[in-house]
């Protein structure tokens, strides 16, 4: 069966969106070579991706830019490369390669994929997807990248969730800007 991993920067104080969606938080601070790196690779495997349709919409207008790849060549062509599946009610069509659209039952949708042979299913950012789906006990991998910034006020991972999600730490890495990187597997 594959494995459904989420995979995310939030602040130190939960938060993974700032109070306008913003998260340009987690680009900024000093240069880390180890942390590119990090990121490089992640990019670079073998993988499917999952978004809500603002995280869609927001990456689409991003990764497949000439911008992104002067700064981040390694990491656009894996985002592009990689097989994408986009939630929206409203989508009709994909502007971004090698995506899907699925306008069906989240969790059946996602329980249905994971039965299918293929590569694991990332899903970056998309907060109300994540909820939605650590709701329903789909998760199977929480990673995390604390960055050391508070802001005070945004949106968190978990909104929604209504009860405690039980999880173990598989992994941890600190990097020399301080960002942590945190891997939990879902308990149970």
């Amino acid at each position: 069966m594959r494995k459904l991993v989420v995979f995310n920067n939030i602040t130190l104080d939960g938060y993974f969106t700032g109070t306008d969606g913003d998260f340009g938080w987690a680009h900024g601070g000093a240069p880390d070579p180890e942390f590119d790196a990090f990121v490089a690779a992640n990019a670079s495997g073998d993988g499917q991706l999952l978004f809500g349709r603002k995280t869609y919409d927001m990456m689409a207008g991003y990764w497949p830019s000439p911008l992104a790849a002067e700064q981040s060549p390694e990491v656009a062509r894996g985002m592009n490369e990689m097989p994408k599946v986009v939630f929206s009610r409203t989508m009709r069509q994909a502007s971004w390669r090698n995506t899907t659209v699925a306008a069906g039952d989240l969790a059946e949708t996602v329980r249905r994929m994971k039965r299918e042979p293929g590569p694991d299913i990332v899903i970056l950012g998309s907060g109300s997807i994540v909820a939605q789906l650590a709701a329903a006990g789909l998760i199977d991998e929480y990673q995390v990248v604390v960055n050391p910034v508070v802001l005070g006020g945004g949106r968190t991972m978990f909104e929604g969730v209504a009860g405690p999600l039980g999880l173990a730490l598989t992994g941890s890495h600190t990097f020399p800007t301080g960002k942590v990187f945190l891997s939990y597997s879902a308990a149970g």
